[in-house]
């Protein structure tokens, strides 16, 4: 795929992107809610069109940017428990919980391979065994500090209605835990699965 068709795949990406968080912010359950669940996806938005011209990350990259940012805006939306496929999945298969929120941490493993690409890029690591233990331990790093900064949020507002949504525990005392294993699970099995595909896209970059 020549550079062309890559942009425009990637402008698209872009638009889809925009579409669904200018969709986000009208009228959201909790705007501080809103604020603080899609502002790290923003912020990486932000960096990833600023640095496009320098570093150009693979279209697998993108597509996984894309599709992070997306799920983290429908969360923010609705919050992360309350949005309405999984509110009908509960009740339709009488589950104890809305799910999506850890449906959105095991996507989160996704992000391994952005990762990866950036750890290979910048360092003097290879592919291989180290690159792939790095990488998960790297978000495994980044799972468990986005659930230090929800319990932060939570002694800072002091209980409120939002910093509830953001922490989003629905009762479940190894909430942190599971979500952060599934973040882990995530990532090896995006390691597992989309290496040999990564791999070769780098090679493809590089040439």
């Amino acid at each position: 795929m020549n550079l062309a068709k890559q942009k425009n795949i990637h402008v698209f990406l872009l638009i889809i992107v925009a579409i669904v968080f200018i969709w986000s912010i009208i009228n959201p359950k909790d705007y501080l809610d809103w604020l603080a669940e899609v502002s790290p996806a923003v912020c990486v938005i932000i960096i990833v069109i600023a640095t496009y011209n320098k570093f150009r990350f693979t279209t697998l990259a993108y597509c996984i940017i894309a599709l992070l940012s997306i799920t983290t805006f429908i969360g923010g939306h609705y919050t992360y428990s309350e949005v309405p496929l999984f509110n009908w999945l509960q009740d339709e298969f009488n589950l104890k919980r809305n799910n999506y929120d850890r449906l959105g941490h095991f996507l989160k493993g996704l992000g391994a391979i952005v990762v990866r690409e950036i750890l290979f890029s910048f360092t003097p690591l290879k592919k291989g065994a180290w690159l792939s233990t790095i990488t998960i331990s790297i978000m495994l790093a980044i799972a468990a500090l986005y659930e230090i900064i929800e319990w932060l949020s939570t002694k800072i507002s002091k209980g409120s209605d939002s910093s509830k949504d953001f922490v989003g525990m629905q009762g479940d005392k190894w909430d942190a835990q599971w979500d952060m294993m599934l973040a882990f699970i995530g990532s090896v099995l995006t390691i597992f699965i989309f290496t040999k595909m990564h791999d070769k896209l780098l090679r493809r970059k590089s040439n």
